[in-house]
């Protein structure tokens, strides 16, 4: 698979994330805020091939106040093939710059459980 598509995987998976915890995307605006890639990683460790099956996970990896980071791990049966981070900032819908993580978002969120696999 060429790179770039690796993220577009990931956003779709983000996407069933929130829905799968009751706050889909589409509701953010809604609620006053939304929440914006400031910073992306990916570590490759095998390629995916054409006719592979591959499964994305999504795990909440950090809380800040006003950011968190969603880790992100692509499996192929049990073998990790790409592995990253994805860095959000928190923002008003208001115009207002960048806001504290709304009760609701965190809850969302659930528990910390990084995915990444550490490189040897």
């Amino acid at each position: 698979m060429f790179n770039m598509w690796y993220l577009g995987h990931v956003d779709e998976a983000v996407d069933a994330f929130f829905v799968d915890r009751g706050l889909p995307y589409r509701d953010w605006p809604g609620l006053g805020f939304d929440a914006h890639v400031v910073h992306v990683e990916l570590d490759f460790s095998a390629g995916v091939r054409s006719g592979d099956r591959v499964e994305v996970a999504v795990s909440t990896s950090r809380l800040g106040r006003k950011s968190f980071t969603l880790d992100f791990a692509f499996r192929r049966g049990e073998e990790v093939v790409c592995s990253g981070g994805l860095v959000y900032a928190t923002v008003s819908t208001a115009g207002h710059g960048a806001v504290e993580l709304p009760d609701k978002l965190v809850e969302a969120l659930g528990e910390l459980r990084p995915l990444r696999v550490s490189r040897s």
